[in-house]
């Protein structure tokens, strides 16, 4: 345990001074100090987004946040700074550092809506001036967020917490993954491909990425993926490098009434994406094991049990119990006739 956290200890160190050493290299000292300066106020605004009780409150930070963060970017080479100090938003790099996005939540509740998702991605330039696109929620007036193209400027909000880098043909294709907290009773999760045009301007699911080719019950493909379930449940939506595959819990209701998405939680299976020929293809089932969620946590899950002896309630199943020994005298027995 202590060696595990010394090696991570050294990582943070290392990457910190990295950092730093990127920034004095590419940001003046002067607009360093400014920076420093704008971020020590964003993260003031910041705390006040998600602290204050107030919905009006909130907002009123939320308005000065994003005035402030933009003033701060208008600094050469800001693309640069990290803005490590400011929590309670996200701030993402993409893989090979072609963009950075910035997405936060607002929570209403007292409103005609639960909460708003801000953003903006800011793009790298040659001369160290602000190249950014703002990111305008719409998805609370959009009747099939999930079968549509996209841009900035009526775009389908989420926090993002992971971008991942893919290619096909020579293009690059970074996918997003987000959370929305939606409402009162349900969380979303979100899945969607972002490209950029020759404009180098952002375009949100410019084709149906996500297909269902392989499916026995056959549906159409979608532009991105919409994950909704109970609020208080915990859902994994995200890329895992060791399987190389998109993995997502599967969703039932837990009162079987499968027309109110608030009563979705994990079952314990799982459904995965595979990137394939440039799209994300659907599979129904990530593992040909099954495994027992008896007490476990929905979220974590259990190892594979193999073929146990007894049902999910302690139960003895005779067949399997004579079979087993069968099986256990042939093995003896056969061991008995190499040994002579």
């Amino acid at each position: 345990m202590k060696s595990t956290f010394l090696k991570f200890s050294v990582v943070v160190v290392l990457l910190f001074v990295f950092s730093q050493a990127v920034i004095s290299q590419t940001i003046a000292p002067t607009d360093q100090k400014f920076l420093r300066g704008k971020e020590d106020s964003l993260r003031v605004y910041a705390r006040f987004m998600v602290m204050d009780s107030f919905t009006h409150s909130r907002m009123i930070a939320d308005s000065f946040f994003t005035r402030i963060l933009v003033r701060a970017l208008r600094a050469k080479n800001s693309f640069y700074y990290p803005f490590e100090t400011v929590d309670g938003i996200s701030k993402l790099y993409a893989p090979d550092s072609s963009f950075r996005i910035f997405t936060w939540n607002v929570r209403i509740e007292d409103g005609p809506y639960f909460s708003r998702q801000k953003g903006a991605i800011q793009l790298p330039t040659k001369d160290g001036s602000l190249k950014l696109f703002p990111l305008f929620d719409v998805s609370d007036d959009t009747a099939d967020p999930e079968d549509s193209v996209r841009t900035n400027k009526n775009w389908i909000g989420a926090v993002y917490y992971n971008i991942l880098k893919t290619e096909f043909n020579g293009k690059n294709y970074y996918t997003l993954f987000g959370l929305d907290n939606n409402s009162f009773m349900s969380t979303k999760k979100w899945i969607e491909v972002l490209t950029f045009n020759e404009k180098k301007e952002p375009v949100f699911g410019s084709a149906r990425f996500f297909t269902y080719a392989n499916d026995s019950v056959q549906q159409k493909p979608r532009y991105r993926i919409a994950i909704e379930y109970k609020k208080d449940a915990r859902v994994l939506a995200n890329y895992i490098p060791d399987l190389d595959v998109i993995l997502v819990d599967h969703l039932i209701s837990e009162t079987e009434e499968p027309e109110n998405k608030w009563t979705f939680v994990p079952d314990g299976d799982n459904e995965a994406f595979k990137w394939e020929n440039g799209k994300w293809v659907h599979v129904n089932k990530a593992f040909d094991f099954k495994v027992d969620m008896t007490g476990a946590d929905p979220y974590m899950g259990k190892p594979p049990m193999g073929d146990p002896l007894l049902d999910s309630k302690g139960g003895k199943n005779e067949k399997k119990l004579e079979d087993k020994s069968n099986k256990n005298k042939t093995k003896e027995r056969d061991q008995i006739n190499n040994d002579n």
